[in-house]
């Protein structure tokens, strides 16, 4: 349904990470739901970008080329968001590469766990089944669901791969502050993801927010899918309190996080482009005092 109102969504997945729409696929439902920009924000990889970008080539929608990535900090994970990336540099590729390779260390290690537990499971038959794709676990629960080991894919991470089931692994994450540091290298805008989803309490998350406002962190993310209007406040004051730009995105998954919509989330979500504007603008204020 298409409204008067310019929106956009700054954090969009495809079936590049563990989302269940092609990129090409996503621009054609972003125009549907009247959309006037959106961030394919893939985790730990650009791959899907360009053929989003070739997708919307002529069309009145802007593809924002972007990336989330899955950092450590004090034991938890923390999601750093990167939009306007230049995912074709060969530098910025080979970076991300790097980074990418301590995934599959632990895909494999997942496999070895499952296997050890009586699953008959293969990183290369991941691989075949999910082409393209960066394997995260929630390609896991839809091998066991598909393969009749569980009926829900709530039951795989309860039985098996969420983060204290007896076959998760713990992968060797690069730090908020190299994530931050990455995307502002190649001149991105980088954004906390979620905060509320970390579960840290305010004052541990005041200080985490603190610290990476203090390494150029952009934005924080407080317009989301499942915040309250408490928490939204909560969220604006706190990127207030640290002069950090508000984003906005519902993390849309397409069928992996059923009831949850591109645009508007889960109903009631709407994220104005002036949103987008003012990131633009604050990222370029840092630029010029660097």
């Amino acid at each position: 349904m298409k409204t008067n109102l310019k929106i956009v969504d700054l954090h969009v997945h495809s079936t590049r990470s563990d989302g269940s729409m092609k990129p090409s696929d996503l621009v054609e439902y972003a125009i549907q739901k009247g959309l006037m920009a959106f961030a394919l924000t893939d985790h730990d990889t650009t791959a899907g970008i360009e053929e989003a970008i070739n997708a919307a080539r002529g069309r009145e929608i802007e593809v924002i080329p972007g990336i989330e990535l899955s950092t450590e900090y004090k034991g938890r994970d923390i999601h750093i968001l990167g939009l306007y990336l230049p995912y074709s540099n060969l530098d910025f590729q080979q970076k991300l590469t790097r980074f990418l390779d301590s995934r599959t260390v632990r895909n494999h290690k997942m496999c070895h766990a499952l296997n050890e537990h009586g699953i008959d499971i293969q990183y290369d038959a991941l691989l075949e089944l999910f082409p393209d794709s960066v394997i995260t676990r929630a390609h896991y629960a839809e091998y066991l669901l598909m393969k009749g080991h569980v009926k829900s894919r709530n039951e795989a991470f309860d039985r098996f791969i969420g983060d204290y089931a007896p076959c998760f692994v713990p992968r060797e994450k690069i730090t908020p502050l190299q994530a931050i540091t990455l995307i502002l290298e190649f001149g991105g805008i980088p954004i906390l993801a979620h905060p509320l989803l970390y579960h840290m309490g305010n004052d541990a998350l005041d200080e985490l927010v603190s610290l990476l406002a203090t390494h150029g962190l952009v934005g924080l993310e407080a317009v989301y899918c499942t915040n309250s209007a408490a928490d939204e406040r909560q969220m604006r004051a706190l990127a207030k309190k640290y002069n950090l730009a508000i984003s906005g995105g519902s993390d849309f998954h397409g069928t992996a996080k059923p009831g949850l919509d591109l645009a508007i989330g889960y109903g009631s979500l709407k994220i104005p482009s002036t949103i987008l504007d003012e990131l633009k603008l604050a990222a370029e204020m840092k630029r010029k005092k660097q």
